[in-house]
């Protein structure tokens, strides 16, 4: 009962967390705003590679592997990550603390299942566009919001080595725009307010191999499909006249009639393959690359001339290094040291100029004394965007923690 308590805790709590804004670029204006890495810190700290059929751990990125489980695993992680954000003439930083996800992955003999919560993508910008004549319309925009996904998943262990899975998301989620146009030193501007309520259902196919090659060395695969689905959005816009204060707050002086309209976006399919080599809780190199037939569509409030969406891709190298698991006298070599590089092409194209992600990634992974859980840290550094045809160069760094507690679950007990 007491777990049953704590998980609903958690899941109530995460409800509340993944309200917030998860992102601080400039780039999450565009169609559905920035999308998460979809998994935990373990797979994020080797740079997205995800291939070992792990016991005790879950892999979010793949659903057959919940068949390999052998305990009950919960497992939730969250980032503070610090941005600066730069054009070729000014500078700003920006800060943000996320709740990234929320897991519980259930082993049931050949058969295992997964469920939690994920932030899908992320809105959250603050943009100002001052004119030098002071005559001329300046222009605020600001945005929050994003998608989540509610997740269930479930692994079947065909073979040993060979497992296949399947998982449904449930995509909902709220983006809100707040546009004001004013003349410097007069108090009176216009308000457009833009709110989209997002739903739908996608789906997720996944398999893994892993065979021996050589006495305890294996080779392992991983390969992801996701299919094309459709998320409804529900729009409303509104227009008003509105007086504002040097802080600008804002309040409402005249307001037209809510317009109400519903679109239908795409979330494009995405096919993604991992591959391996390695010794089992010793030590892992792998790759992975994943593609997109398009990375997405605008709204009606931010589809601009000067901005399209092309095909996503990505390319990552990374692994992880245990100098001895067993070790009972050295609590250092039972660590796990983790690391990867990461370039990302997110297909979203401004002014010409496509908008590529690229990041350096390392984290540790700190066994529990007595138990199979376990505390992780990791660190991400890197650039996105660029300065080139007047936009905007993000430098971030990310600092993550993430707990994986395990336990028996549905075991009787033979002494009370």
């Amino acid at each position: 009962m007491i777990k049953k308590i704590i998980i609903s805790a958690c899941l109530l709590l995460s409800l509340v967390s993944f309200a917030q804004e998860g992102t601080s670029s400039p780039y999450s204006f565009y169609g559905i705003g920035d999308v998460r890495f979809k998994g935990t810190l373990e797979n994020r700290s080797m740079a997205g590679v995800a291939v070992e059929q792990d016991s005790i751990h879950m892999n979010l990125q793949n659903p057959a592997s919940y068949a390999n489980l052998k305990l009950t695993t919960f497992t939730l992680g969250g980032t503070y990550g610090t941005t600066t954000l730069k054009n070729n003439t000014e500078s700003a930083n920006a800060t943000r603390t996320t709740l990234d996800y929320l897991a519980v992955g259930l082993p049931l003999g050949k058969f295992g299942f997964g469920f939690g919560l994920i932030p899908y993508s992320s809105v959250g910008y603050k943009i100002e566009s001052i004119s030098d004549s002071g005559t001329e319309n300046n222009k605020r925009f600001n945005g929050t919001g994003g998608l989540n996904k509610a997740f269930f998943g479930v692994g079947y262990k065909i073979a040993p080595n060979f497992n296949i899975g399947a998982d449904v998301n449930y995509n909902f989620g709220k983006i809100e725009s707040n546009n004001l146009e004013f003349i410097t030193g007069v108090p009176i501007g216009t308000r457009e307010l833009n709110s989209a309520d997002l739903s739908g259902v996608n789906f997720n196919l996944g398999m893994m191999y892993q065979t021996k090659i050589y006495k305890k060395i294996s080779v392992f695969s991983s390969l992801t499909y996701s299919l094309e689905s459709t998320l409804t959005s529900k729009n409303t816009r509104n227009i008003s006249t509105v007086i504002y204060n040097s802080n600008f707050d804002l309040a409402v002086v005249d307001a037209l009639d809510d317009v109400k309209t519903e679109a239908s976006l795409t979330l494009p399919s995405k096919i993604s393959l991992s591959a391996g080599i390695g010794e089992a809780r010793k030590w892992l190199v792998g790759g992975k690359i994943a593609y997109g037939k398009t990375s997405g569509q605008a709204n009606e409030y931010n589809d601009a001339a000067n901005v399209g969406y092309g095909k996503y891709g990505s390319v990552s190298l990374g692994g992880y290094y245990i100098p001895n698991y067993n070790s009972f006298s050295n609590y250092a070599k039972r660590i796990v040291y983790r690391a990867g590089l990461k370039y990302e092409k997110t297909g979203l194209v401004i002014n010409s100029e496509s908008i590529n992600d690229m990041g350096l990634t390392f984290g540790l992974g700190l066994p529990i004394t007595g138990s199979f859980s376990n505390v992780n840290f990791g660190f991400e550094l890197g650039k996105k965007g660029t300065t080139k045809a007047n936009l905007v160069q993000e430098n971030y760094a990310n600092l993550s923690v993430s707990f994986s507690l395990n336990d028996k679950w549905f075991e009787k007990r033979k002494f009370n």
